[in-house]
């Protein structure tokens, strides 16, 4: 079964200004400059549509054809612009564009050559830069920007590929579609969410999907896709070093993976939250924490007790890192008994087996309280984590996000990992006061930076990173050179 991808296409909108010259605003020069750009994205395989139609320049820079950009762009199905100055720019069409496409747009200009003998500049974008962005904040255009630099520093890659994984987040955030099964668990009000509210103000449906219809779907699968159910079962018990239940359990957690990823294919959904109780073994026959896990890795989260804000959280944050490396989901669950930065980061047995420990056995087990299986039993790897919840109360939303490392504790059941921060009271505040909840989502990538800048996109969403904190990742964003981020 194919891992699920998640990617953008970038608008590439370069501009000059309407004026000629032999010196100032060359077009010559700025022609080079839009080359200059497209060999750097073809080299690492940008997928980009450019302006090479509009003429034989391939720059923007009359108003004039504002439409006919606005209309290219929508047609080609661009989900972010990246408009360069490759001189002063055209402020007027760059900002009409960016108005009426209303996509997540990224400035920047290539940074002065020396001037020639006779002290004559043949480009001045970070001029130009200064009208363009005047005017898209007088027209209410959210955008990014690039430090001025050259093309081959480093920070222009940092700030480019953050840029693309802010476009990812806002694309997958914005109109998403959650599957919701069943209801949440009676006495889980922490999960309850604004289903009205979500779909007014950010375009997240949630589609449901009855226990009863989930029992029909998962009949039929292993009615017709048997072949398929076994082979997927025979794999899973491979992979493992331990079972603690009959093999033949394996064929339920299977269909189970089968039938909710082709839930997921017929009704475009991005993720979805569960029922994941009693109610859920009657239905399918074992506890779903391993078939959740296995979702997971496959690239569409199924988050249990039916958290839709955690669903939420983990879409924004597979995003960001463009399906790099599974999320999970996991309880903030107690302080590390010895070390007092460190925190408990556990569920049941939902984390997926692709970010277990290497030099630990992967096992599956029964349910600790519901005597049921099937549960993951692993440690999960060490090294970067970023933590992620999306949460709101009262109509006022906020993403929480950070970062730590993992770090050595004692053994748990179930899955889990320690996480070691450098203040770790100042995260247990902010989960106590909140709005968040005790589910929050993690992944073993660097990915603040990139939500911190997809907030920028979302109206009514604030930003509300722990460590780093806000100037840390303001300071990252303008390029400066951090060794411990």
């Amino acid at each position: 079964m194919e891992k699920r991808k998640m990617s953008v296409k970038l608008g590439f909108m370069p501009t000059r200004r309407n004026m000629y010259g032999d010196k100032a605003f060359n077009p010559g020069s700025a022609k080079a400059a839009k080359e200059d750009i497209e060999r750097w994205m073809k080299d690492r395989k940008v997928n980009y549509v450019g302006l090479d139609f509009l003429n034989d320049e391939g720059l923007l820079y009359h108003p004039e054809d504002v439409d006919t950009v606005y209309k290219y762009f929508v047609k080609k199905g661009v989900d972010a612009i990246f408009c360069p100055h490759c001189n002063f720019g055209a402020e007027d069409a760059v900002a009409k564009v960016a108005a009426k496409l209303n996509k997540p747009i990224l400035l920047w200009g290539p940074r002065e050559d020396m001037p020639d003998n006779e002290g004559y500049r043949y480009r001045d974008s970070q001029c130009g830069l200064f009208a363009s962005t005047k005017v898209l904040q007088r027209m209410g255009v959210p955008f990014s920007y690039i430090t001025n630099c050259s093309i081959k520093e480093p920070v222009f890659e940092r700030l480019f590929n953050n840029f693309i994984s802010a476009a990812r987040v806002v694309k997958y955030f914005l109109n998403m579609r959650i599957g919701q099964i069943s209801l949440r668990p009676d006495a889980f009000w922490s999960v309850k969410c604004n289903e009205g509210e979500l779909l007014e103000r950010y375009g997240i449906d949630l589609v449901p999907l009855t226990l009863t219809e989930l029992k029909k779907r998962y009949e039929r699968t292993l009615d017709i896709k048997m072949n398929e159910v076994q082979e997927r079962a025979e794999s899973t018990y491979e992979k493992m070093q331990r079972i603690h239940f009959p093999k033949e359990k394996l064929v339920n957690v299977a269909g189970l993976v089968i039938t909710l990823m082709d839930w997921a294919k017929e009704q475009n959904l991005t993720a979805a939250a569960t029922q994941c109780w009693g109610p859920m073994f009657d239905t399918v026959g074992i506890s779903p924490c391993f078939a959740l896990s296995e979702l997971s890795g496959l690239g569409f989260p199924v988050i249990c007790e039916a958290d839709i804000h955690g669903a939420v959280s983990a879409v924004m944050t597979q995003a960001a890192a463009g399906g790099s490396s599974p999320i999970f989901l996991a309880d903030v669950t107690a302080r590390h008994p010895e070390n007092d930065n460190a925190e408990l980061f556990w569920h049941c047995g939902v984390f997926p087996k692709e970010l277990a420990r290497e030099d630990k056995p992967l096992e599956l087990n029964i349910h600790y309280n519901r005597k049921a299986p099937v549960v993951g039993s692993w440690e999960l790897k060490g090294g970067d984590i970023s933590i992620v919840r999306f949460d709101g109360v009262r109509g006022e939303y906020s993403l929480l996000m950070g970062q730590g490392k993992g770090t050595e504790g004692p053994y748990n059941h179930g899955t889990y990992v320690w996480i070691e921060f450098k203040d770790w009271p100042k995260w247990e505040h902010k989960f106590i006061y909140g709005p968040y909840i005790h589910h929050c989502v993690g992944i073993h990538e660097k990915v603040t930076p990139a939500l911190y800048e997809a907030c920028r996109y979302i109206p009514g969403l604030a930003a509300d990173p722990v460590e780093p904190e806000k100037e840390m990742i303001e300071r990252y964003l303008r390029g400066c050179e951090l060794a411990d981020f």
